[in-house]
């Protein structure tokens, strides 16, 4: 798979012809499936929305379409028998930097991002700019009814292969401490609570998060709210285009995302045992969604190619996905194009001779840095050794 990202190309493929330009480059270079993201961060997308508004200013660069990117997208990869995972941001909705996007012009979105809780206080996240993006709460259910309309929306007018879930996460540990999240947890508790959010953890004077009676249960609850909203993507996708694959990208350092509510593991895995002093709660692989999807995209974005007991390497981090994820789905080992321009023959191989795909991000970072004939060789290297073992 090859991750086609609606910002970091806007301005390239603002032309049709350099769409199918670089449709022939990726078949080439030896894919057969390409990821077409539509909502990034802004929450403005780009394709044929009834809801959402478009995706025409990236930066310095304004584009107007008057032609339908993703149907483009479709058509092309069609002709050349290349299958289409489309992929969306799911709970972002605007850059906190340059305060624009979806949570800062809709009206709908007022009162509906995440309230943050740091060492100074709380806020909302639209008001702090040193987040990646202005999340709306994803406990509030009208937040994941406007998720549930765009992918509805998604699913009823195009016809794809996969359906990619980004960003399907909290922000991180900050966020949400609203009187919404409180009320949830409560309700999750069985009780109230006396102080919140003290209760759930307080800083020290250095920042760092003290735990409160609650913390274990907070990190499980959140991950639980993600695996029921992700049952919601399944139900929807059963209904409106069973075919459609659903796929889910998440770093695969899985011990570490806790405080994003991404628990990609199986239910049966047991890794959490190992923090049951730390974070975890002795029932915290209920919340574990890998039973729920189609495909994991495990985020091996490391630095190091080989290594088994190295974990800062992607041998290491597909070993480690592939334990946890325990069957439950397919999994596809990912790259970060530029982490290891000298070694992406063999990153390729690897994942594609110990895992079920490889997905390369992005293909910005494959033409910078000329990687087309390290990815062919890679491609051509697994499938030769594959024959052979046949």
């Amino acid at each position: 798979m090859l991750w086609f990202d609606a910002e970091a190309n806007f301005k390239r493929f603002a032309s049709q012809d350099s769409i199918r330009y670089y449709l022939d480059r990726t078949v080439e270079c030896g894919f057969n499936h390409i990821v077409v993201d539509v909502r990034p961060i802004s929450g403005t997308v780009l394709y044929e929305s009834d809801m959402l508004e478009p995706l025409t200013v990236v930066g310095p660069d304004t584009v107007r379409r008057d032609w339908d990117y993703l149907q483009c997208f479709l058509d092309e990869a069609r002709k050349r028998e290349l299958k289409v995972t489309v992929s969306t941001m799911i709970f972002p909705a605007g850059f906190t930097t340059f305060r624009q996007g979806a949570a800062y012009s809709d009206p709908e979105l007022a009162g509906r991002t995440c309230v943050e809780y740091t060492p100074e206080g709380r806020k909302d996240i639209k008001d702090d700019p040193t987040k990646v993006a202005a999340f709306l709460n994803p406990v509030l259910p009208e937040n994941q009814e406007y998720v549930l309309r765009f992918a509805h929306e998604l699913l009823t007018k195009y016809k794809f292969d996969g359906y990619a879930l980004d960003y399907c996460r909290f922000p991180d540990a900050e966020s949400d401490f609203s009187p919404a999240s409180r009320e949830a947890f409560e309700t999750y508790l069985g009780h109230g609570i006396d102080r919140f959010p003290e209760d759930i953890f307080t800083y020290d004077a250095n920042g760092a998060r003290v735990a409160g009676p609650y913390y274990k249960q907070w990190w499980e609850f959140r991950s639980g709210v993600i695996r029921d909203f992700i049952a919601e993507v399944r139900t929807l996708i059963e209904r409106t285009q069973p075919g459609v694959k659903l796929e889910y990208w998440a770093a695969s350092w899985l011990h570490a995302i806790y405080t994003q509510g991404q628990n990609w593991a199986s239910p049966r895995s047991r890794f959490h045992e190992a923090y049951l002093d730390d974070w975890a709660t002795p029932t915290y692989n209920r919340t574990g969604f890998a039973d729920l999807l189609d495909v994991f995209i495990t985020g091996t974005y490391f630095e190091k190619v080989w290594g088994m007991d190295d974990p800062e390497s992607i041998e290491y981090g597909l070993a480690r996905s592939l334990k946890d994820v325990d069957g439950d789905c397919a999994v596809y080992g990912s790259l970060y194009a530029q982490n290891h321009v000298d070694q992406f023959e063999d990153a390729v191989y690897l994942c594609l001779s110990r895992t079920d795909g490889v997905m390369v991000f992005d293909i910005i970072q494959v033409i910078e840095n000329d990687l087309w004939d390290d990815i062919k060789r890679g491609i051509d290297r697994a499938e030769k050794e594959q024959k052979t073992q046949k």
